[in-house]
């Protein structure tokens, strides 16, 4: 989501008109008096002036008020906020960070053992990156400053290494700081130094320092733009992305070669480190997954570490892994290929916008950019990342060594293991297990992952099924050489279902052999068994629902598959070519456009009629003597909550819907306290105040671990700072899906695959949850590029995937982590935004899911098409909203139907509030911002001086006046 951006300023603006029109008038004003008045006599001219200059201030004072009160308000209430760490906090969250680091850190390769190196050994550390690491992302996932940050290069240090330090005053000398990507601005510089750049006197130095160089590569991703597919052309079309003068010659990107691929400098510089060195080591600086498989294969490195962002303090992980005081034990979760460019899913990401939706077309009232709507077609359907390449190896149709260098699930270690899979059962409530003995049979201690897949029967051109798909997963303790430890691994046979979107319009449970294997990666098969599935079982009742749903899934998302061809596995992937095609047409077909909707063309009225005519009005207003205090615990259909929703105003429901950036306002009828929402997938930001926690490694590393109970320590360490901190709700975690690596905000959500990704979400959000802490899951739902994501950008996927792929996490994360609130997306579905797609939001989230809780919008910043009114009626609670834009109100509030939607929307938020840690002692004590009391003594001051300058001013006028009479009485005598 979006920090504050100018977007605010104008916003800022235009709710205060009133109130600055009033200024300048009041102004103004007193100017023609003060000029008109010049020819009357002195003392009546002089009371006069000083009068209207007065009231003039009184104006001024009356309405800066107003504006501090109005527009102003939510953001004085959010800047005034308190709270920071304490140092026992500190403390804890910093050794979660490292641990984070350790079991998140991936050990790629690692030839004739080069790995560990010798404890407390001098090396040359290459590549300008050495200097200027990636912690996290930009935008919304950016760490906070105020807090000591380790840096590569410490954690090297903190572990006993001795680093050259010319090289290291080579590349400070060179560049300073890392080029910004994601939100405002995208530098695309690689500012790695070329080989020019390494004198004579450099070389002898990295020979003469060390026989070993670790050699640092890095890429960074952020907020607001996905990562060029093809660097040159990119920066050439487009102003906002460009190149920074680094005094020396440009990286050197090849026509055609993208971002994540490895420029010709860093080639050179690896081969510098091989002719300098005896061993040389890699050291992959990143989130996404990059395209490796020239390092990997031809460059003849002897290690590859893929350190992940380690947040503020993780990077003590890499001199630990470096040395072996860490045996790696993480995995990767995602694919990493030879040639990324070759996913399906390829050809239709990034920015494809309609060519004939002029009249639907946004204009920025700041920046006076317009805006058409955009759209991108998911047409791989079911078969993202490791779900393809498996798939396409059973059929045939791919080699697989030659596209993957790295399956899903790969990761090496300092030791070696054993796994011993165990009898599968099949019990009668649906049940699946077996376990597993994992024993150590190298010579170091280590933990090892243990995964089990499963690979259901497909029938040709039956429903889409992939050939591999991760069921469960666990990972032992640490096993000393010899040890051993059994797991055992779980999972319901309704996990095996998949989702017929044609025929049964459920999911269904195909009769047939169902192969449950135990695997070192989704590729390298260590054992498997079969069960049978005796007979097809359909989830279509309400008594025989998937996965514990409170109502049959049944379809919701038909509109959503657009005009577009699906990639299917039918007949060997027959229609492959055509399916993963860029987009043919860039028009919308009229009967979508007729559905097409945004602020431009929605009616409220006309929702009106559509909805029940004979809706009463609630109650309101009442005095039922209840406040929020009295509800938390209660279940949220206690009979007590209508008692409560009776109090609100049709205002105060307006007011708390309205106003949810960053936090949801005080309701006085309820006894509802303001409460503060915080930023940040890996730590928590005030963007407000300025404070911010401890930041930790990024989703893509917690993911790695393949450790619950890591994921779980995650959330607790979040619960904890927000305790500090006097924040209730926490802007995360974001699950949405790897589904193509150039995506910018990769390194804010887990993995390419559900499962991984919504267990490790899950315990994210548990551990918060268990210290009264809500958590946001985000971003609800198919926001998988940033490019064009407030751009009404129409997201065209089928309803198979859509619950399978992308949905999945999210299900997951409500179902056992038990989120509390759900953060909507920017995108559409099909052609209705996300935040307002009743499908999505009622039917899935509510009725199927039983989600009780609030939702909220991603950054309302007047796109043209989040309006209140719409929002609220289908499944919408709160607007993300910092400032008065009109459409982050409900604007119909005369209307039965409107105000019932109101009143659900604010029983939604109330109770999300209710049973945080903020109410768990019962009523808090009303708390008035510092600001207000700041204001209060200006006007008791202001108002007293002007009170004394008008009684002087009166008191003058009167002396004078006396004066002149009396100069008057003695002259006529």
């Amino acid at each position: 989501m979006l920090a504050i951006n100018w977007n605010d300023v104008w916003n800022v603006v235009v709710s205060l008109r009133p109130q600055l029109i009033a200024i300048g008038v009041a102004l103004l004003a007193a100017l023609v008096i003060t000029i008109a008045v010049r020819r009357l006599n002195k003392p009546t001219r002089k009371l006069v002036r000083s009068t209207t200059w007065i009231a003039a201030v009184v104006v001024v004072a009356v309405a800066v008020t107003g504006m501090m009160y109005g527009g102003l308000k939510t953001v004085l209430d959010l800047s005034s906020g308190s709270g920071t760490l304490t140092d026992e906090t500190k403390a804890t969250v910093e050794e979660l960070g490292n641990t984070i680091s350790d079991e998140g850190m991936v050990l790629l390769k690692n030839e004739n053992a080069t790995l560990p190196l010798e404890d407390g050994s001098a090396i040359n550390v290459l590549g300008w990156a050495s200097t200027n690491p990636v912690y996290g992302g930009t935008g919304s996932g950016s760490l906070n400053a105020d807090n000591p940050t380790t840096s590569l290069l410490d954690g090297l240090h903190n572990a006993g290494f001795t680093t050259n330090d010319d090289l290291t005053a080579m590349y400070t000398e060179y560049r300073a700081d890392r080029p910004e990507i994601g939100m405002h601005a995208a530098d695309w510089t690689l500012p790695e130094p070329t080989a020019e750049a390494y004198t004579d006197t450099i070389t002898s130095s990295i020979e003469s320092f060390s026989d070993t160089s670790v050699v640092v590569i890095a890429r960074s991703g952020g907020e607001g733009f996905d990562l060029p597919q093809d660097v040159n052309a990119e920066v050439a079309a487009n102003d906002a992305f460009s190149y920074t003068d680094n005094s020396t010659s440009q990286p050197d990107f090849e026509d055609g070669q993208g971002y994540l691929e490895l420029t010709n400098p860093e080639k050179d510089l690896i081969e510098l480190a091989k002719s300098t060195s005896e061993n040389v080591v890699v050291v992959i600086n990143a989130a996404n997954a990059m395209q490796l498989g020239e390092l990997a294969d031809d460059l003849d490195v002897d290690a590859i570490v893929w350190a992940l962002p380690a947040g503020q303090v993780g990077f003590n992980a890499l001199g630990r892994i470096l040395d072996g005081e860490v045996n790696p034990s993480a995995k990767t979760p995602d694919t990493f290929l030879y040639d990324i460019k070759s996913s399906p899913a390829a050809n239709n990401f990034g920015g494809f916008n309609y060519t004939n939706m002029d009249e639907y077309a946004q204009t920025s009232k700041f920046t006076g950019t317009t805006t058409v709507p955009g759209f991108v077609n998911y047409v791989e359907g079911i078969y993202v990342g490791y779900r393809w390449y498996e798939t396409a190896a059973v059929e045939g149709v791919i080699d697989y060594d030659e596209q993957v260098v790295y399956p899903f699930g790969y990761g090496l270690s300092y030791t070696t293991f054993t796994q011993e899979m165990g009898e599968v059962t099949y019990a009668d409530d649906g049940t699946i297990s077996f376990d597993v003995t994992v024993t150590n049979t190298g010579d170091v201690a280590g933990k090892d992952v243990v995964e089990a897949y499963y690979t259901a029967p497909y029938t040709n051109g039956g429903i889409e099924k992939s050939a591999v798909n991760l069921a469960a997963y666990g990972k032992t303790t640490l096993l000393e050489p010899g040890a051993s430890e059994t797991l055992t691994l779980t999972f319901d046979e309704d996990d095996m279902a998949s989702y017929d979107a044609d025929s049964a319009k459920a999911y269904v449970l195909e009769a047939g052999d169902y192969e449950i294997s135990l695997r070192s990666d989704s590729h390298t098969v260590i054992d498997s068994q079969t069960i049978t599935v005796d007979e097809t079982i359909t989830y279509d009742s309400d008594d025989n629902t998937h996965n514990g749903d409170a109502v049959a899934a049944t379809n919701q998302f038909d509109a959503a598959a657009g005009d577009v061809t699906y990639l299917s596995r039918a007949d060997a992937f027959a229609n492959y070519d055509e399916a993963t095609a860029a987009p043919a047409s860039y028009e919308l077909s009229e009967d979508y456009k007729d559905t097409f909707i945004n602020t431009s063309n929605y009616d409220a009225a006309a929702e009106d009629a559509a909805e029940n005519p004979d809706a009463e009005m609630p109650v309101t207003g009442a005095d039922n003597g209840l406040v929020l205090g009295d509800m938390y615990g209660l279940d949220y259909d206690d009979e007590k909550w209508d008692q409560l929703l009776d109090q609100l105003s049709v205002a105060d429901m307006n007011n708390l819907i309205a106003n949810g950036g960053y936090g949801s306002v005080a309701v006085d009828s309820v006894g509802k306290v303001r409460v503060s929402d915080v930023d940040g997938p890996a730590s928590l930001n005030n963007n407000f105040t300025g404070v911010g926690s401890i930041g930790l490694p990024v989703a893509v590393s917690v993911a790695a671990t393949w450790n619950q109970e890591l994921a779980h320590d995650f959330g607790t360490a979040i619960g904890t700072m927000a305790h500090d901190m006097d924040v209730a709700g926490w802007y995360a975690p974001a699950t949405n899906t790897h589904r193509y690596a150039y995506a910018g905000r990769n390194f804010e959500y887990f993995s390419e695959d559900p499962v991984l990704a919504g267990t490790q979400n899950a315990q994210e959000i548990q551990g918060a949850k268990e210290l009264g802490v809500y958590a946001f899951i985000k971003h609800f739902a198919l926001n998988d590029q940033e490019t064009n994501r407030t751009n009404m950008l129409a997201t065209w996927s089928n309803e198979q995937a859509i619950r399978e792929i992308y949905l999945k996490p999210f299900e997951i994360g409500i179902k056992d982590g038990g989120a509390g609130a759900v953060m909507t997306a920017f995108n559409y579905i099909g052609t209705t935004y996300a935040g307002a797609h009743s499908g999505l939001q009622e039917s899935v989230l509510r009725d199927e899911w039983g989600f009780r809780g609030m939702t909220l919008t991603d950054y309302f910043g007047g796109y043209g098409y989040q309006n209140a009114d719409q929002l609220v009626r289908n499944g919408g609670d709160m607007m993300l909203a910092t400032t008065d834009i009109t459409v982050n109100y409900v604007q119909t509030t005369d209307s039965a139907a409107a105000v019932q939607a109101m009143r659900e929307s604010a029983h939604n938020i109330l109770y999300t509030v209710a049973n945080s840690w903020i109410y768990e002692d019962g009523q808090p004590e009303v708390q008035r911002a510092s600001w207000e009391y700041l204001t209060w003594g200006v006007l008791a001051a202001l108002g007293i001086g002007l009170i004394a300058l008008e009684t002087l001013a009166i008191r003058r006028y009167r002396k004078r006046r006396a004066e002149a009479t009396v100069a008057v009485e003695s002259s006529e005598k």
